[in-house]
């Protein structure tokens, strides 16, 4: 997906999505952001500091697959 499409979802301007991706994304946004592009994106992996787990702010049936790929234990 482009910034520009991203940007179109959110309601946010290509500027604002594209000071994101050169700073952080913003973590009210973070969940707005992993919702828009179909959790193909984590909150841990936005802002790792706000989701320090990998499966922290997921919907719970996401929660599997993101420990699967970390190699986490449920």
């Amino acid at each position: 997906m482009s910034q520009s499409e991203l940007g179109r979802r959110l309601g946010k301007t290509p500027q604002t999505i594209s000071g994101w991706f050169k700073k952080r994304v913003p973590a009210e946004e973070v969940i707005p952001a992993c919702e828009a592009l179909d959790w193909g994106v984590t909150p841990h992996e936005l802002r790792p500091d706000k989701y320090p787990n990998p499966t922290d702010g997921l919907p719970v049936e996401y929660q599997a697959n993101a420990q699967a790929a970390a190699g986490v234990d449920s």
